[in-house]
């Protein structure tokens, strides 16, 4: 984001960059430390202060390594093609690399109340020749400078497939020379066991890159590695490549899509669990059967677990109904945001002298919702609640038909509107929980817990947003008892998610302290 002062070397343009990892490093930590006292909790006999800022220096120092080494290649090739435009000030990408001074693009600008009376000016400024001079040091950092995502904006900095079913956020675009390159930056060393998984990161990134920029092939894909500034080197896609790739991620999608099971097992059989081999691969390698558990030292804990008591009035997790088949009309089509600020496609369904809201259950998963009306059924909906009026939610399973080509006889059981069951009770275990913050797309904040409860068979995860978070979820810990009453019921890619109300929901807990992982 910087601007370098004009320099006469590329050692004095070192210095300078170097003079700046003191502070960047010292804001970075004590982000760190903000975070940390903010965790809910942390592995007993950790600490921060176990965390050197040393460590922060050595990294940027590290990566500032790797990004030098674009300004030498590009101070060697005379500024590289966009050197005389910059010199005019003209720019070059539609969505330039951001720097200090400099207007920042935000995805949604609608959504950022008053940008138009933003003002992002600065006393920073670029540093240029004039034209047909050589290139300086300082011109070579300005023309090699990446696209990166803009610290100033708030909205998510992504690519988003054009039918909306795929989508990535990059680290580094490096475009100087008139090529694209893809970067992904990992703050460890090559050879780590996460490190088998960058390559296909990074295929999947050139892939999206080429449905998002008309067809545009990457040149090449690179991995920084911080700690140590290593630089890994990738062939990117060809056409023939891409296509299959498409074929690839399409099969994918759609696998992941029909394994939607509304209310999640767990555990599974071995046959059904991960192998494990996976760098990350933990609960999704827990298995059980009739010889036993098969855990990992992490995940061991979950076998001395009581099993949760499912007495009047919890019903186990199972019970909760999946999905629905409800008729009616259907019209009054509108977009409305969600309870994470993304804005989604509604309408509503009458049904004699009840209606309900019928709503996509994330964006983009029902776009044909507002071609559709008059006299329909819809089948494998989800049913919810939101603000207490109950929902209806729709996603890639469910379908909507003409209520007049459904045959005669139809066997399919629909659901009354008012008999759309929006809350439930429910007990079990906690396994894992976080909490987490940021800022909306309209640049409000947000605040939400997570937890995954388990009751012996099945998980699903239970959130709470804003005021609803209060000090008895603040101190849950693994292990801990949990009982629910009224708890609302909502859906997430299609998997179930329990939603606490303040004001509706009871909430209590066991704690259950010799059962922390």
């Amino acid at each position: 984001m910087m601007h370098p002062p004009a320099v006469e070397s590329y050692d004095s343009l070192k210095e300078w960059a170097q003079s700046a990892i003191p502070a960047l490093a010292q804001k970075a930590h004590d982000r760190g430390a903000d975070e940390w006292k903010e965790s809910l909790w942390t592995e007993e006999g950790t600490h921060w202060d176990d965390v050197f800022i040393s460590s922060f220096e050595q990294r940027i120092s590290d990566g500032l390594g790797l990004f030098l080494e674009e300004v030498q290649a590009c101070f060697h090739a005379g500024g590289g093609p966009y050197l005389e435009a910059n010199r005019k000030g003209v720019q070059t990408f539609s969505v330039p690399s951001p720097t200090w001074g400099s207007p920042p693009i935000f995805p949604r600008p609608e959504k950022v109340p008053d940008i138009d009376k933003m003002k992002w000016d600065t006393n920073e400024q670029a540093t240029w020749s004039v034209s047909g001079a050589a290139v300086t040091w300082h011109e070579a950092w300005e023309c090699a400078r990446p696209w990166v995502k803009d610290p100033r904006v708030h909205q998510p900095q992504r690519l988003y497939h054009p039918d909306g079913w795929a989508s990535g956020e990059l680290d580094l675009v490096l475009r100087w020379d008139g090529r694209i390159r893809l970067i992904d930056i990992k703050s460890g060393r090559s050879g780590s066991a996460f490190s088998s998984s960058l390559e296909h990161q990074l295929r999947f990134y050139s892939w999206l890159w080429h449905q998002t920029h008309d067809g545009e092939l990457v040149a090449s894909m690179e991995g920084w590695y911080l700690n140590g500034g290593e630089r890994v080197m990738y062939d990117a896609p060809n056409t023939k490549e891409i296509e299959d790739l498409t074929e690839f991620y399409q099969t994918q999608h759609g696998l992941m899509q029909a394994d939607g099971e509304a209310v999640l097992a767990f555990p599974r059989s071995p046959q059904q669990a991960c192998d494990g081999s996976a760098a990350g691969c933990v609960w999704c390698s827990v298995s059980r059967d009739d010889s036993g558990w098969n855990t990992t030292p992490t995940t061991a804990w979950i076998e001395s677990i009581p099993m949760a008591p499912q007495r009047a009035p919890y019903q186990p997790l199972s019970s909760i109904q999946g999905r629905v088949s409800v008729r009616g009309s259907l019209g009054g089509e509108w977009s409305l945001a969600n309870h994470f600020g993304e804005q989604v496609l509604g309408a509503v369904l009458v049904s004699g002298q009840k209606h309900v809201t019928v709503e996509e259950s994330e964006p983009g998963t029902f776009a044909d919702l507002h071609k559709l009306g008059g006299d329909v059924e819809i089948h494998n909906a989800l049913p919810g609640v939101w603000r207490d009026q109950p929902r209806v939610y729709l996603d890639e399973q469910t379908t909507i038909t003409p209520a007049s080509d459904s045959p005669d006889g139809s066997a399919t059981e629909f659901t009354r509107l008012g008999l759309l069951r929006t809350r439930a009770n429910v007990s079990g275990h906690v396994l894992s929980l976080r909490k987490r913050s940021g800022v909306r797309l309209d640049g409000k904040p947000w605040t939400m817990l997570t937890f995954i409860l388990w009751d012996g068979s099945h998980v699903a995860e239970v959130v709470a947003f804003g005021s609803s978070i209060n000090q008895r979820l603040l101190k849950l810990r693994p292990g801990d008892l949990v009982s629910m009453t009224g708890v609302e019921i909502g859906w997430r890619s299609g998997i179930l998610q329990l939603r606490i109300d303040n004001r509706k929901t009871r909430f209590e807990t066991s704690l259950q302290p010799s059962f922390k992982n």
